[in-house]
């Protein structure tokens, strides 16, 4: 009886199906579920938008390189209890193409990306001159051209194994990429980030350098020593939950959150912001206060002066918002807060500049504005990301849009009519809440509806004429 389990233990050690194998397969599946869930619960709970540049993503590209570097471990090393029959079934299929370029290759060039990135956002204070989706298959190339030389070579037998005399190419390419990324990382050790940004490259480097030294000792266990049939499932095992720690970490120690403008998503942050500005601690970022003026206003006076004022500008919005025409205000408001940054102070101007080309500047952005393409393309060319007149010349574009579309509509709107209400209570003392005034639902791209007075409101029959408006 005891030799008959010894007998089937090499046999699945061979040919795959082990109970142990089944048990790392699940810690696997796991893994891969937490890793998906991280990913979307951002837009799922907290109901960010979608963004369409590489802070969106890259994150999507990890999780496919995840998953397909799982797969291919499970599918070239004989996990599975099935016969290699097919031409999909190939150890070069899965153990050369997908776990390397696609797999392993893809979760490092992401990384190595993001710091390509940051290195250029805040070093170089411009934005990167190639973009993500040129820079990655780029990235990719030696790892491309790797696998296509093992392909031709063809040093693989029929349990996906290859010579001792390959093992040091193999280590070489995986070490050039996290040198590469150590490199990038190195580079931006100076600046002093708001967001972890650094330390979590550091700490990711970390988390890979000790999976990728505890997955190479199990991989050349496994490759090595075919005769040994205990070591080979427990090196298999080893490897497959090594890589599952590997991805989940990788991931979710991100240092992505500049890139796509979510602050305090992570529970390790104490505090929730509504806007960028509030995460950046600008000046009276944020929330209206009852202490705020409510202040007499001429119609008379220009638009740009009676702008400064943060009451007027909110229901100025709220009814531009209400012809569907409010990006411009959003954008004038933001471009507000950035100028209370001081201009010593080129990082946090930095992010905030950063968010605001991301959010109404690059097209196809959640509140693309309507400037001109000479405009749009001084801002993305920029070579000074910290400058003080970076948005000055689509500032007085949007403004003089708004003062043709807008402005004239606005005095005869129920908006100023419950203005003028606000400012007689104010003034007889009576500080009565602002319950009464819509605002537009739209989201912010950081965190949450932008709704000055913290509250919710809905919309209802609102347009830009005069006719009467529905209130909550």
């Amino acid at each position: 009886m005891m030799k008959e389990e010894v007998n089937g233990s090499r046999s699945c050690a061979v040919q795959g199906g082990c109970p142990s194998d089944y048990i790392a397969i699940s810690i696997a599946i796991l893994a891969f579920f937490l890793l998906l869930s991280r990913l979307l619960f951002p837009f799922l709970i907290h109901k960010i938008p979608r963004t369409n540049g590489s802070g969106f993503w890259i994150p999507v590209i990890q999780v496919f390189g995840s998953f397909n570097l799982l797969l291919s471990i499970v599918m070239s090393i004989n996990f599975l209890k099935f016969e290699k029959s097919h031409w999909w079934q190939s150890c070069y299929v899965w153990a050369v193409w997908i776990e390397g370029p696609l797999g392993f290759g893809l979760l490092l060039s992401c990384r190595i990306a993001q710091a390509f990135q940051l290195h250029h956002i805040f070093v170089k204070r411009q934005l990167p001159p190639i973009r993500s989706y040129f820079f990655l298959p780029l990235i990719l190339l030696p790892w491309v051209a790797g696998a296509a030389f093992v392909h031709v070579k063809r040093p693989l037998n029929d349990r996906c194994h290859m010579g001792t005399h390959w093992i040091v190419p193999v280590v070489c390419l995986h070490t050039i990429y996290v040198a590469a990324l150590v490199g990038f990382t190195w580079a931006i050790r100076h600046i002093e980030f708001r967001f972890n940004e650094l330390k979590d490259l550091w700490q990711g480097i970390l988390v890979s350098s000790l999976s990728i030294g505890i997955w190479f000792a199990a991989y050349i266990s496994n490759e090595t020593r075919d005769d040994i049939w205990w070591l080979q499932v427990a090196s298999r095992i080893l490897l497959l939950i090594t890589a599952s720690v590997l991805v989940l970490f990788f991931f979710s120690i991100s240092s992505s959150q500049p890139l796509l403008s979510q602050i305090s998503l992570r529970k390790r942050e104490p505090l929730e912001f509504q806007t960028m500005g509030q995460a950046l601690g600008i000046p009276d970022s944020g929330l209206l206060l009852q202490i705020d003026s409510v202040p007499v206003i001429d119609p008379n006076e220009p638009l740009d002066k009676l702008l400064l004022n943060k009451r007027f500008r909110q229901s100025f919005m709220a009814f531009a918002d209400s012809c569907l025409a409010g990006e411009s205000v959003h954008f004038y408001n933001e471009v507000h807060e950035h100028d209370k940054i001081p201009v010593d102070d080129p990082v946090r101007r930095i992010y905030m500049a950063r968010h605001i080309i991301e959010k109404y500047i690059v097209a196809g952005a959640s509140m693309e504005v309507n400037i001109s393409y000479r405009t749009r393309q001084e801002i993305l060319t920029t070579t000074n990301l910290a400058h003080p007149d970076l948005f000055n010349n689509a500032l007085n574009e949007l403004m003089q849009l708004m003062k043709t579309n807008l402005v004239k509509d606005y005095w005869s709107s129920m908006f100023f009519i419950k203005f003028k209400e606000a400012n007689m209570r104010f003034n007889g003392h009576e500080q009565e809440s602002m319950a009464g005034w819509n605002f537009s639902p739209r989201l912010s791209s950081v965190r949450g509806a932008d709704d000055p007075f913290h509250q919710e409101h809905v919309l209802k029959g609102f347009g830009c004429d005069n006719r009467d408006l529905d209130t909550q």
